[in-house]
């Protein structure tokens, strides 16, 4: 995994750490607790997902093009 890609999803692990949080130190019912803290997970599931899934396309585009230049050496 490049860099980038390391920094982005430290960054969305660090934004939903910070919420959930500040969730669990702020006065509420522990119903509407628990409820944002799993839309707090699904949409670190959703960053990270869409993050995987970006790198694939990524990796994929550099082997053709690796594939492309060992068949034109051969």
């Amino acid at each position: 995994m490049n860099t980038i890609g390391k920094i982005a999803i430290a960054a969305a692990a660090g934004v939903v750490a910070g919420a959930v949080a500040g969730i669990l130190l702020a006065p509420d019912k522990g119903e509407n607790t628990r409820k944002k803290i799993m839309d707090s997970g699904k949409k670190l599931t959703d960053t990270v997902k869409g993050k995987f899934d970006g790198l694939k396309v990524n990796v994929r585009g550099k082997a053709e093009a690796m594939k492309e230049e060992m068949g034109e050496l051969v």
